[in-house]
C-alpha cells in the first residue's frame, strides 16, 4: 500500500463517510472511492460494506485497520522527528573542534545558541589529530570546526571562519630558536613532523612538499596528538608548523615558536557530513561567524 492509500483507508475507517473523508484529506470523493475499490481488488476481499445509509468496516477491514494503524503511526512520528531535526532547534547539537582557538569560539557561540534555543542541547568535544574525521563519519558529531581545506567525498565544508598565522615550533636548543623568523626555504633544513593520518592534500596546504627553490621538505608522519608533538619537538626529533595560537595555549620553556614568512595563515572552517546540514547546524555556523566577527 502506498502512503496515500493508507491515509485514505485509515481516514475512511475512522469517519465511515466518503464525503467527510474527502474533505478531511483535501481530495475528491471520487478519489476516495477509487482508492478503496483498487485496494479491494488488490486484496480480493471487501474492506467496507456500503449501503445508501451507512458505511461500515468488514471483519477483514477491521483487522487490516488494527494491523496498519500502529505501524503507520510510528512512520508518521518518525517523519515528524526527521522534519524537526532538519528544520527545528530541538534535540542535541554535537560540535567538535581541532584547535584551542576553535574551541574558544565554539564555547562562545554555544552560550548564545543555548540562550536562543533552550530546547536544543549543545555538546562540545575535541577532535584528535590521529582521527580527524572519524567522529563525523561515525555519527558522533553533527559539526566540526577544523583545518581547511577538506576534500572528502562524504563530507561538506563551509568557508574559513578563523585564520591563524603560522609559526615554526622548534626545541629551545635548535639553531632556529635564536632567530627572529624563518622562511619557507628553512623548512628543508630539518625534519618537519606532521600528523600520522593527515590527508596528503591537507599536508600540502599547510606544509609545502618543496620550498620555492625546489628543495624537498622532509615530512615525517609521526604525530597522533598535540602532547606528542610538544614532546617530540622539545626532544629535538624535528620541527613542526603550527598556528601562532600555540604561543598562548602551549607555551613551554623547552620550545620556541618562530614566525614563518612566505606562508599564509592556517584556516579553520565548518565541516559536516554530506547531506547533514540541518537547521541546527546552519544556525550554529551563523552564530559562530557572528561571534568571530565581533
Amino acid at each position: 500500500m502506498e502512503r496515500r492509500d493508507i491515509e485514505i483507508f485509515l481516514t475512511l475507517a475512522e469517519e465511515l463517510h466518503f464525503g467527510r473523508t474527502a474533505e478531511r484529506l483535501g481530495v475528491s470523493g471520487a478519489r476516495v472511492s477509487q482508492t478503496i475499490k483498487q485496494l479491494e481488488r488488490r486484496f480480493g476481499v471487501a474492506l467496507f460494506r456500503r449501503t445508501s445509509r451507512q458505511v461500515a468496516l468488514t471483519p477483514v477491514g477491521s483487522a487490516l485497520r488494527e494491523d496498519v494503524q500502529a505501524g503507520y503511526q510510528r512512520i508518521q512520528e518518525g517523519i515528524a522527528k526527521a522534519v524537526a531535526a532538519g528544520r527545528g532547534h530541538t534535540g542535541t547539537l554535537r560540535v567538535g573542534f581541532s584547535s584551542p582557538p576553535a574551541g574558544e569560539a565554539i564555547m562562545a557561540a554555544a552560550e548564545v545558541f543555548r540562550a536562543r534555543h533552550p530546547d536544543c542541547e549543545v555538546r562540545i568535544r575535541e577532535v584528535h589529530l590521529s582521527d580527524a574525521f572519524g567522529a563525523l563519519r561515525a555519527g558522533e558529531l553533527d559539526l566540526q570546526i577544523t583545518e581547511l581545506p577538506v576534500r572528502e567525498a562524504d563530507l561538506s565544508s563551509g568557508p574559513a571562519l578563523l585564520r591563524d598565522p603560522r609559526v615554526l615550533a622548534v626545541s629551545s636548543r635548535h639553531p632556529f630558536a635564536r632567530r627572529d623568523g624563518v622562511t619557507v626555504e628553512d623548512l628543508a633544513r630539518d625534519t618537519v613532523l606532521v600528523p600520522a593520518d593527515a590527508p596528503e592534500y591537507l599536508l600540502d596546504a599547510i606544509i609545502p612538499a618543496r620550498t620555492p627553490s625546489g628543495r624537498a621538505v622532509r615530512r615525517e608522519r609521526v604525530l597522533t596528538s598535540r602532547q606528542e608533538l610538544l614532546t617530540l619537538v622539545s626532544g629535538g626529533a624535528g620541527m613542526a608548523v603550527v598556528g601562532s595560537q600555540a604561543t598562548r595555549f602551549h607555551a613551554r620553556p623547552d620550545i620556541a615558536y618562530v614566525p614563518i614568512t612566505g606562508l599564509p595563515p592556517i584556516e579553520y572552517g565548518p565541516v559536516w557530513p554530506a547531506g547533514g546540514q540541518t537547521g541546527r547546524v546552519r544556525s550554529f555556523v551563523t552564530l559562530l561567524r557572528a561571534e568571530l566577527d565581533r
